[in-house]
């Protein structure tokens, strides 16, 4: 059965076996890296995005990155460099994917710290992003940030960047991993810096109202706490959240700029290292 197949391929007019499997394996290649960041991006590797999508933007994207790009010759297939170029693609997407997601996480750490600051901590959903239990406050903000990033066309930046690495970072060349380690690193470091500026605003009006609060109920200790103080701190959080909409809107759209701005920076230090 198998030799009829190869019979019927190679009686084909003008078609070989040999470069339909040959340009299935480049086009294989230039699919790693965008496959790679498309599963671990924010947006396009969240748990609600439906498996089929991902894979039809991957080929579909894949396909045309074969078309712009040169992959590996068929020559290098058979080399010990084949599975080199292998991992150092799926590093490349991967890295790129997961920085925007730690930068993102920003938002859901501001708005855990809020939630246990006032009282909402109990209120938690599953997070269809990962899977996990989040605070409802954290949700919405991250649905904000995830709405702000559609409209300010954040996605599509991000795919243009990693369409730009195949010319930065060619595929098959030698990159620099120690970039990818030091860029996750700043990543985490400003992803907690990002959720303070954030949240310190909030933050610091819920303190002054617990303290407040403390005050009242130690001149009154018949006044009961939790049935004064708690929708107090209730009331207090949303009306900070609803006069503080602009703000948190613009810090998040400083945060998809840096975020980006970061990816960029990581893909262009990681290309030196064949330079």
């Amino acid at each position: 059965m198998t030799g009829l197949a190869t019979s019927t391929v190679m009686g084909l007019p003008g078609l070989e076996l040999q470069f339909v499997v040959g340009l299935l394996l480049q086009y294989f290649f230039c699919s790693l890296r965008i496959g790679a960041f498309l599963l671990s991006a924010p947006l396009f590797g969240a748990r609600w995005m439906p498996l089929p999508v991902r894979i039809m933007m991957a080929l579909v994207l894949g396909s045309i990155v074969a078309v712009q790009f040169p992959s590996i010759t068929i020559s290098q297939l058979t080399t010990a460099q084949t599975v080199m170029a292998v991992f150092n693609e799926l590093a490349i997407g991967l890295t790129a994917g997961l920085i925007l997601s730690i930068l993102f996480a920003a938002i859901l750490l501001a708005g855990e710290k809020i939630a246990s600051t006032a009282g909402l901590g109990f209120a938690a959903q599953v997070d269809p992003q990962t899977g996990g239990q989040t605070p409802v406050v954290s949700q919405t903000l991250y649905l904000f940030l995830l709405v702000l990033f559609l409209s300010l066309d954040g996605h599509l930046i991000a795919l243009a960047t990693i369409y730009k690495s195949y010319e930065l970072i060619p595929i098959g060349s030698v990159i620099k991993p120690e970039a990818m380690v030091q860029a996750g690193i700043d990543a985490g470091g400003a992803m907690f810096l990002a959720a303070a500026i954030i949240m310190l605003p909030i933050a610091i009006i819920l303190l002054l109202i617990n303290v407040s609060i403390g005050i009242i109920t130690k001149s009154a200790p018949q006044l009961n706490l939790f049935s004064f103080g708690f929708p107090i701190s209730l009331l207090a959080v949303f009306f900070a959240l609803y006069i503080s909409v602009g703000s948190l809107g613009n810090s998040m759209r400083w945060l998809i700029d840096d975020s980006l701005e970061t990816v960029e920076m990581m893909i262009v230090e990681v290309g030196n290292g064949g330079r």
